[in-house]
Parts: structure tokens; sequence; C-alpha cells
């Protein structure tokens, strides 16, 4: 059996779901269609594999430039630490970002992909964080501690995420966040590129 393994650059279980979604992979969506088909060299199989690297960001990614730059440095920094070990590093960053034309202060995702050569980005989707929640960020505290404390919690960002506490569990983040690697992976598998 032909295999491709994929690196994706965070220890957090929600991101590596997501790239098992986004891929096709995940047990849970095995009636949906496969991206697999379309990966360079038709792989029989695909590893998805955890590599806790770091994002070369700050904590709390603000902006997209910096939220993007995330991803890449993930996706690069599998593919470096591990040599020739992984045929796609995958990077995934949330930050928060303004967007020209609206007030507030939103969640953003970034996925970057790599093969070592080409790099693939896409964005899922953004929410408008709440004002109580968007000036504490503003203050400079971190997204996933603020949230914690909004909901009286621990380990927001490896369940649920803000996305789902925002919209009442309405965005799930392993498919938000599965958007977002499924969009970087065009130039992977489209002919368009």
């Amino acid at each position: 059996m032909v295999g491709m393994r994929v690196g994706v650059g965070s220890g957090n279980p929600v991101k590596r779901r997501a790239v098992e979604q986004a891929l096709g992979v995940a047990a849970e969506h095995d009636s949906e269609p496969s991206l697999v088909d379309g990966l360079p060299g038709d792989p029989e199989a695909v590893a998805v594999e955890a590599v806790p690297v770091p994002s070369g960001v700050s904590e709390q990614p603000t902006g997209h430039a910096e939220t993007v730059a995330g991803a890449e440095n993930r996706a690069a920094a599998v593919l470096d630490a591990a040599g020739d070990e992984y045929d796609l590093g995958i990077g995934i960053e949330g930050g928060v970002a303004r967007f020209d034309g609206t007030d507030g202060l939103f969640l953003v995702m970034w996925a970057a992909v790599s093969d070592g050569s080409r790099v693939g980005r896409s964005a899922g989707p953004s929410l408008e964080l709440p004002a109580a929640v968007a000036d504490r960020i503003d203050d400079g505290e971190e997204l996933g501690p603020v949230m914690d404390h909004v909901l009286d919690t621990n380990g927001v960002a490896k369940r649920g995420g803000a996305a789902g506490a925002l919209t009442n569990g309405r965005v799930d983040r392993a498919d938000a966040l599965a958007t977002a690697v499924a969009g970087a992976l065009g130039p992977f598998v489209s002919d368009l590129y």
C-alpha cells in the first residue's frame, strides 16, 4: 500500500482532527469524498501525525499577516524538523484581526500546506468577538485564557474553541479549521494552480 505521511505542526488534537477531516481520512467522515485521491502519487493511505513545533509568532497573533506567518512557519517547521519524513507539512494558526469596512475584532483561522517547494494558504471562518472579550485582547490578553475565564473552564482551545463557544456549538472548531486546511490543499489537488 502506497502511503503518504502528513505532519501537523501542533500538539493540539483538534488541529490534527481538522487535518484528518480535510483529507477525508477521519473515521467519522468516511462517507464524505476524500481529497486523498487528488494528492500527488494518488496515495492509498494517509498517516496524519501531530508534530509540536513553534509558530515563530506571538502567543496571540494579531492581524492577518502575523496569523498567516504562524501557519506558514508551522508547516515549514514540520518539514525542517523531520527531514524527508513527511510528504506534507501543515500549519494551522488562530489569531485575531480587523477587517476593513467593519468595526470590531474578529477571531481568524489560517492554514498553510507545504511540500517543501510549494505553499498553499487559506482562511477559515471569521467570527466577531464580543466587545468585552475584544477589549481584553486589545489590552494584551490572549484569547484562549480570556475564553477560559469567561466560560469558567480550562482548555477551551483543545475542545470546541472560541468558535464553538461564540456560536453555542453551531461552529465546530475542527470543522472550521478543516475548511481552512481544505482550501490550503488547493494547489496540491487542483490543476488550476
